[in-house]
């Protein structure tokens, strides 16, 4: 099995897209064991074909639609009256619109595509280097899929059979210490740098303008949350009623998306919603090679061989995906190694809802670390900022959101106190 692995990096490494060189291996191990081939379109479809899966179109919809219909500007300005007197002024704007809008889309890349053109703008026009304004971006964008909704959080439940709504919980202290730790970064940043602009404290009018203007917008997480545990819709239904209501918002109630605009927003999001799905059609015929060789059990021997410790099996799982996140997309690593290591976690009784927490928190930091993070090539092409640039200044970012990683692994209660209130 380990030529399968060698091969399959060596095609990643050739620039061969993620999907197409799962696809690839699952249907060359199927040639090379002499079975039949109508099992790789059996496991690809197989690998979609889940209502809880459903969420992550919708989720996609409605973050899209919430861009082009107005609310990241709403958001953005509400924010920004908020905390925009504080050292560091639009840093910390930046890191609130982030924690803001995390509550409605649940990906990061909506948050560095939207908010990200607003924000990297407005720094660079208060004195801030383009490659910090678009360094902070990609960082604050990674709080979008810790604070839920979540569709990252969606896909591990559907890989794991963990509750959605157990992991949406589990995510909300997580997103909030890591938009201490970005925002005790600004303060640092800016505190000996006089030349930064420093705003006004929004008077209570000017802040309660503000809120007025961002408050439809603001009600999106609580309709979601407030629905899934008053037992009013599942998650997938929530993300449907995410998405009809952002377009709502957009086209009748501030008007900033036009019938007109409808084409191009449902283009995009089919794109992105097909790019995913692609993704775990092929990981899903891929991690069912693995499990027929018996990978998981194998790798679960190995890992059970060194330690039966808690604490030491995730900081080396944590280790295995830090260096996975720096080569591969994060569904891709998901979907492929969680089923490898799910046995391994069982059997030394770590909870799957911790263990989806550490999952996702590593890999929003892999789409934060070149060469092939996915973050950094969003914000670049938004931010128009050299590549280059922005991986050297995301570099300081890393070891405080590696330290949030740690204490989440360290600390299961960070992440485990909601869920053990609401579901015992």
């Amino acid at each position: 099995m380990l030529g399968y692995f060698a091969i399959w990096l060596s095609l990643i490494a050739l620039a061969m897209p993620v999907a197409f060189s799962l696809a690839f291996m699952g249907i060359a191990w199927l040639f090379i064991e002499g079975q039949s081939i109508t099992q790789a379109a059996q496991r690809l479809i197989g690998g979609i074909d889940s209502f809880p899966l459903l969420a992550v179109p919708c989720f996609v919809l409605a973050g899209i639609a919430m861009n082009a219909g107005g609310v990241s500007v709403r958001i953005y300005d509400f924010a920004r009256a908020l905390v925009g007197h504080l050292t560091g002024g639009l840093g910390h704007v930046n890191v609130i619109g982030s924690v803001i809008f995390s509550g409605m889309s649940g990906s990061a890349i909506a948050d560095a595509g939207g908010l990200g053109i607003l924000e990297v703008k407005a720094m660079k026009e208060d004195g801030y280097k383009a490659s910090f304004a678009g360094a902070l971006t990609c960082a604050s964008c990674i709080i979008g899929p810790l604070i839920p909704p979540s569709i990252p959080m969606v896909l591990y439940g559907v890989i794991s059979n963990t509750s959605v709504g157990a992991l949406f919980l589990a995510g909300v202290v997580p997103g909030l210490l890591t938009a201490a730790m970005l925002m005790i970064h600004v303060y640092f940043y800016a505190r000996g740098r006089p030349e930064l602009a420093r705003h006004r404290r929004a008077g209570l009018r000017e802040l309660w303008l503000a809120f007025r203007r961002a408050f439809l917008a603001l009600l999106t997480p609580l309709i979601i949350m407030g629905g899934i545990f008053g037992g009013i819709f599942t998650p997938t239904e929530a993300a449907a009623v995410a998405a009809i209501y952002a377009l709502a918002l957009g086209l009748f109630i501030y008007g900033d998306l036009k019938l007109s605009d409808l084409p191009r927003v449902f283009k995009e999001a089919v794109n992105t919603s097909a790019v995913v799905g692609f993704i775990v059609a092929g990981a899903s015929l891929f991690g069912w090679v693995l499990a027929r060789e018996r990978v998981p059990q194998a790798i679960a021997e190995a890992f059970l061989g060194l330690s039966t410790d808690p604490l030491v099996i995730l900081v080396i799982i944590n280790l295995v995906m830090l260096v996975l996140g720096c080569f591969m997309e994060g569904i891709a690593i998901m979907i492929l190694m969680v089923p490898v290591f799910l046995p391994v976690i069982q059997q030394v009784g770590i909870d799957p809802v911790h263990f989806g927490v550490v999952v996702t928190m590593n890999l929003m930091i892999g789409i934060l670390t070149p060469p092939f993070g996915v973050a950094l090539f969003t914000v670049a092409k938004v931010g128009r900022i050299p590549f280059e640039d922005l991986a050297r200044e995301i570099l300081p970012f890393l070891p405080g959101l590696i330290l949030v990683l740690f204490a989440l692994t360290y600390f299961p209660s960070l992440s485990m106190t909601l869920p053990r209130l609401v579901y015992g």
